[in-house]
């Protein structure tokens, strides 16, 4: 064995490589052989609860279903995508999910929604997570107090915040005109100019804890030896922070964002409890949900959930993409 050191045992590695071309492919053989065994359980798991609904949604949205009749749903091809109509006097009109305003509606809320509610999350996850991340008296208790917000299901949260917001016996309106910010009660829920901001309020107060987490868990992968060394190094606590700290966890930012992104663009309780019927703030989960359900047009339900699934997974792709070159810092490879 060349590559090993004289008295020193040979790694699992040295081994494998200094093992014949056959046992090396019999080893990797038995490898992905292990791998798909303890992957399985995973997979059908996955075909059972993921796989047969999305293709079952898929196929609803090809017929003319609705919810009483099911069973009776015949194929209509593309038509509640998009369907052109010819009045035969050489005029026509397109109907369809794609040509319909609501939705284009509900598309923008969702993206307006999901960049500004990330945005603001992944910064202030990050302040926090500095914060916890150093050493000071009662940390611990700390640590578990900022994960409250986040430990309450969304639906309590979104009712406690509707009552805070109320225009008549709010607290928030209450606090607001006491300091002189404001000279009358807003209806924040239900005023066009508001509503959205009062989602993203409820939404930035109850998920930051969890961008705080995941960063603060990228910061205690950070060696201290770092530190020490810019420490006796002299170097400014602000050029340590964008030069050392920042690159080192920027996995675990990337990887909060993605997690966080994928659940803000399917959004759909926090929205449907806080400002219900409101053109303002519907998203595509809600879009969906009332097609589905509320209208009785099963069939437009399932092309709108159909396209939320393919925007999210281009999302995610294009994301994942991107991140992977700035990790292994490619040049376009």
């Amino acid at each position: 064995m060349a590559n090993v050191s004289l008295g020193v045992p040979p790694t699992q590695s040295a081994l494998e490589a200094e093992a014949p071309a056959c046992v090396r492919s019999a080893l990797n053989r038995q490898r992905r052989r292990a791998a798909w065994l303890f992957l399985l359980p995973m997979l059908l798991v996955l075909l059972l609860v993921a796989a047969w609904p999305l293709a079952q949604t898929i196929r609803f949205s090809l017929t003319d279903a609705k919810l009483g009749d099911l069973a009776g749903a015949e194929f209509v091809g593309l038509r509640n995508y998009y369907e052109w109509v010819d009045y035969g006097d050489g005029e026509g009109e397109a109907f369809g999910l794609l040509v319909d305003p609501v939705w284009w509606q509900a598309v923008w809320n969702t993206v307006r929604y999901t960049l500004i509610s990330v945005s603001i999350e992944t910064v202030l996850g990050l302040v926090f997570a500095l914060v916890l991340n150093a050493e000071f008296r009662g940390r611990a208790l700390v640590r578990a107090a900022v994960l409250i917000p986040w430990a309450i299901p969304t639906i309590v949260s979104a009712k406690m915040w509707a009552w805070m917001m109320n225009d008549q016996f709010g607290i928030l309106n209450d606090m607001l005109l006491r300091v002189g910010l404001i000279s009358a009660p807003i209806a924040w829920t239900a005023s066009p100019d508001t509503a959205m901001i009062a989602v993203i309020i409820v939404d930035v107060w109850k998920t930051t804890p969890f961008m705080a987490l995941l960063i603060l868990a990228g910061l205690q992968m950070v060696p201290g030896d770092v530190y020490e060394a810019a420490r006796i190094d002299g170097v400014n606590p602000v050029k340590v922070f964008f030069r050392v700290t920042l690159p080192l966890i920027r996995p675990a930012i990337l990887v909060a964002v993605i997690f966080r992104a994928l659940d803000a663009l399917r959004v759909f309780d926090l929205i449907y409890v806080l400002t219900p019927n409101n053109a303002d703030t519907k998203t595509m989960s809600v879009y969906a949900q009332e097609n589905l359900f509320q209208f009785d047009n099963f069939a437009q339900g399932s092309a709108a959930s159909t396209m939320l699934f393919l925007v999210i997974a281009m999302i995610t792709l294009l994301y994942i993409r991107t991140a992977r070159l700035n990790l292994e810092g490619g040049e376009g490879r």
